[in-house]
């Protein structure tokens, strides 16, 4: 098993990241034109706690080396269950996801958790832990958990910019929503 390990800053309030959360694969997001779909399968509200919990279903284009995707027979798509909770109360996010596809041959289960640093700033965790279950061959499966750790950290890289742009937009629109409900306001007044 190998593990992936990256923690970043974002310079704006849990509110704004855990709100634009919802947007992370939407076209304002140029760095994940790999996800296809994004699927919302159950939201559910515990009314004890107000902890809002999603399952996701992500369809993605398959970006795995083209040695490991021959490897593992050469899929175009691949498919990651997701589960969200959102904690209003401790400020925090904590998103698992697993992949279902080849998911017989390579394990991958990461964890993303978001939490106020401050009222401006937002941490962001990610850890992954990858294993491969093919067999008994040890440089197999070491190659390809490498291979996976490797792409990971290019991802998390490309995710944190792709998020920033979504970010930025976010705050963007919602100011100009702002200014035109203030602007409406004082012309009905």
């Amino acid at each position: 098993m190998k593990v992936f390990a990256n923690e970043c800053t974002f310079d704006y309030s849990w509110e704004e990241v855990s709100t634009a959360n919802w947007r992370k694969y939407c076209p304002w997001n140029e760095k994940s034109t790999h996800v296809i779909a994004v699927d919302t399968l159950s939201r559910h509200v515990d009314p004890a706690t107000g902890i809002l919990r999603t399952e996701r279903l992500i369809t993605c284009k398959q970006s795995a080396p083209k040695w490991v995707n021959s490897l593992l027979g050469g899929l175009d798509t691949s498919y990651v269950f997701e589960t969200s909770y959102v904690d209003p109360v401790s400020k925090k996010v904590t998103m698992t996801s697993s992949n279902m596809t080849f998911s017989n041959i390579l394990n991958v289960r990461e964890t993303v958790v978001y939490k106020p640093l401050d009222a401006t700033r937002t941490q962001f965790v990610q850890d992954a832990k990858i294993t491969a279950l093919c067999g008994g061959w040890q440089k197999v499966k070491n190659a390809v958990e490498e291979a996976t750790v490797t792409r990971f950290s290019e991802n998390a890289r490309k995710g944190k910019e792709g998020f920033e742009a979504v970010l930025a937009m976010s705050r963007r629109v919602f100011s100009e929503e702002k200014q035109k409900e203030q602007a409406s306001g004082t012309m009905t007044a």
